[in-house]
């Protein structure tokens, strides 16, 4: 069955014992392709104006394959994607078939490639559109890349063997290099592959056709932007993929013959002389040397370490990068919203910055030593407080200090022995010139201050006071623990009485009442159900209204001891009853939540215990009692049938009471039906069976706690039994909560 051809319904006749087809309606739609394909005169064109013809391609319909995979109609669709269409046609429809001829060509059906890739032919055609002398069209380009990713994963070894034959093949990707596709397809060469042996070949082969300096030479001056951005992402992606192929490949043989080029030394000087040419410096040709610099540096996996050659080779350039901070490209001045830039901080400059970054994580006390002559910190630093809105630059600074400060001290000897004092400040030159000749707690906290006084006087936040608490914040850090904080803690122990006491008051107060305000609380769980704040006193000033008067037999008090007998006389879950709350509904939403099944027609212990419970409680409404209060049931009219039976249920659909109470819930809901009583009537009626109505009269107000009751309506075959007044209660939807809602 082709996919999306055929609508297939069934009924299911496995109940029945005779034999009957599993499918009962075969609705079945033949493809408009089909019919096309049985005329002789049948076109290519004409087929591509069908809309199912790629989904009939890749469901791999025999005839219209046998009928793509003639060789004038691949020689068509090669045609399509490599030749410029008419300028004649309509914009809309103009690539309408370059389109659906890469979509063919790429669908990964078995015989179109194998009609391609074994046909030198067609391959030679399509490798023609890498000759073109002029710009190539890009969306054409992208189409060409596709095909021959499809064809180098597909059919690798004809297309290594075919591409290896040109000998200008390295110089035509170099030329079209500014198209993105081209350089997509330089990396499909690289990725796509898979054969361990033909890929080792590949790499060889291309350095041997030295692509690695050949891309470099891009990288420069007199060549357009295009192409240093294209040229410098290849350089990267070649770096990143050697070394991934490396962690997977860890027993290969032979080195990736491309990063061992890239990582010499010669080879990175030439990158650095193409960036700092003699004459006006390129902003392009710089920041895109530094992407590949940047990537040199990155030590992210565990067996990437920084080669010698590459420290080398920058550490030797140091001097024109700290230049290129104090004179960067020149730019022309920029309006922003808060006032005009002149001169803008600019790219090159955020580049450079995050170059001596990657360069101090390196932690190499050469290149250490040669950023410390130069100053290249404090002049980081200049930059940080002169460009107060450039948070690009601001976190770059950030990331710059907090590596110095975090780097440990670099072993100068062997011989220093394991066992040093715990109290002995080992050495770290860097750390002494951040706090010495770059005063960086002079700088941060005067930074600070006069943020404060701007304030005060109306003024703007300044934009790096973020990042200036965080700077602060890994000062403070780094003096309390880490690799140097024997260090720090000297240095600042050492500052002038003045300064140590201006540090100290900044940390306890300005930074520390920052900190308080920037730390997030998580949410308040325990009020969440709650409106107000009030606390365990206002449960005391809670008034009921008088006419509930079940309502004030239980009060939180009488609830709290019941739930508490109940606890321990019925086995209750202490988690119901935790206490998780303070605030005044606290009481109420416990009751609310008490969930129990209580089995009314046992006669165990522990239906004595509950009806010993039940009239303590109740005994203080007792006219035969002689109390001299309000008979509160006065108005109240309570009568029991005599012929009810006992219907006990659970009071919450999650009790975990015993298997045997469900089993009589479930016997008895069959006996009889719970019917709820709507609320807002001032009169609740209950009526039991055939026998008499016991009605509970409340006088009317708009306060009055209203009662929500199901009663127990029992079947005729019910055996009647006279139920006492807890019986009831029980009977309810619910039973503490009841009187409280």
């Amino acid at each position: 069955m082709r996919f999306g051809r055929r609508w297939e319904g069934s009924v299911l006749v496995a109940l029945f014992p005779q034999r009957i087809m599993f499918w009962k309606f075969d609705l079945h739609t033949t493809s408009h392709i089909d019919t096309l394909l049985e005329r002789e005169d049948v076109t290519l064109f004409e087929l591509m104006e069908e809309e199912d013809i790629l989904q009939e391609c890749k469901a791999n319909n025999r005839k219209l394959v046998e009928f793509l995979t003639r060789p004038h109609n691949m020689e068509a669709l090669v045609t399509c994607i490599t030749q410029e269409p008419s300028e004649d046609m309509d914009e809309k429809v103009r690539y309408k078939y370059p389109n659906i001829s890469c979509e063919i060509l790429t669908a990964d059906v078995m015989h179109v490639n194998d009609a391609l890739g074994e046909d030198e032919g067609l391959l030679s055609r399509l490798y023609g559109f890498l000759q073109n002398d002029s710009t190539l069209n890009p969306l054409l380009a992208s189409f060409f890349s596709k095909v021959m990713g499809i064809l180098i994963n597909r059919k690798s070894e004809q297309i290594v063997d075919f591409l290896r034959k040109k000998d200008d093949f390295v110089a035509l990707l170099l030329k079209h290099i500014g198209t993105s596709a081209i350089m997509d397809l330089l990396l499909r060469l690289l990725t796509c592959v898979e054969q361990p042996q033909l890929r080792q070949d590949v790499l060889n082969w291309l350095n041997e056709e030295k692509i690695i300096q050949r891309l470099i030479e891009m990288i420069r001056s007199s060549r357009d932007e295009d192409q240093h951005s294209n040229a410098s992402q290849s350089l990267c992606d070649i770096i990143r993929l050697s070394r991934e192929q490396m962690i997977q490949i860890q027993d290969s043989p032979e080195p990736d013959q491309l990063l061992a080029t890239l990582e010499k030394q010669e080879t990175i000087e030439q990158l650095l002389s193409n960036m700092f040419e003699d004459g006006e410096r390129d902003e392009s040709v710089i920041v895109n040397g530094i992407q590949v610099l940047l990537t040199l540096l990155e030590t992210h996996h565990a067996c990437s370490q920084v080669s010698t050659g590459t420290l080398q080779a920058i550490k030797s350039r140091l001097q024109d990068f700290h230049q290129l901070l104090l004179e960067p490209p020149k730019k022309s001045k920029i309006v922003t919203t808060w006032g005009f830039l002149d001169p803008p901080l600019g790219n090159t400059r955020v580049h450079v910055v995050k170059l001596v970054t990657s360069m101090l994580q390196v932690n190499n006390s050469e290149v250490n030593q040669e950023l410390m002559q130069l100053n290249t910190l404090d002049t980081l630093l200049d930059l940080y407080f002169k460009y107060v809105w450039n948070n690009f630059l601001h976190l770059q600074v950030e990331l710059c200090i907090g590596t110095a400060l975090g780097n440990p001290p670099i072993e100068e000897s062997a011989e220093t022995p394991a066992e040093n004092n715990a109290e002995t400040v080992r050495e770290n030159p860097l750390i002494k010139h951040l706090f010495q000749k770059c005063q960086l707690i002079h700088r941060v906290v005067s930074a600070w201050e006069e943020n404060d006084k701007e304030q005060l006087e109306g003024g703007r936040r300044k934009g790096y006071m973020g990042h200036l608490t965080r700077i602060a914040n890994a000062m403070v850090q780094n003096s309390e623990n880490g690799p140097n904080h024997s260090l720090i803690a000297q240095l600042i122990k050492e500052l002038p009485d003045e300064a140590r006491e201006r540090w100290d008051k900044f940390v306890l107060g300005s930074l520390s009442d920052t900190n308080k305000k920037n730390t997030v609380d998580l949410v308040n769980m325990r009020n969440l159900h709650s409106s107000s704040d009030d606390d365990d006193n206002d449960l005391k000033e809670f008034s009921f209204p008088q006419e509930a008067v079940l309502q004030q037999a239980f009060s939180d008090y009488q609830i709290q001891q019941m739930t508490s007998s109940f606890i321990d006389q019925f086995g209750f879950n202490d988690e119901e009853f935790a206490e998780q709350e303070e605030s005044v509904n606290s009481a109420f939403e416990r009751a609310a939540n008490i969930s129990f099944v209580f089995d009314a027609n046992s006669d165990g212990p522990n239906t004595n215990l509950f009806e010993e419970c039940w009239k303590e409680k109740i005994r203080q409404f007792n006219d035969e009692e002689g109390s001299d209060e309000e008979d509160v049931w006065q108005e109240k009219e309570l009568r029991f049938a005599t012929n009810a039976p006992r219907t006990p249920r659970s009071v919450s659909s999650g009790s975990t009471d015993s298997e045997g109470s469900r089993d009589s819930e479930e016997e008895e809901e069959e006996e009889g039906t719970l019917r709820p009583v709507k609320p807002g009537d001032d009169k609740v009626e209950m009526e039991l069976n055939k026998g008499e109505c016991s009605a509970l009269h409340l006088p009317p107000s708009p306060t009055a706690p209203r009662l929500h009751l199901l009663t127990p309506t029992p079947s005729s075959g019910a055996n009647p039994r006279c139920p006492a007044p807890w019986d009831i209660l029980l009977t309810c939807e619910c039973h503490l909560s009841l009187l409280l809602k």
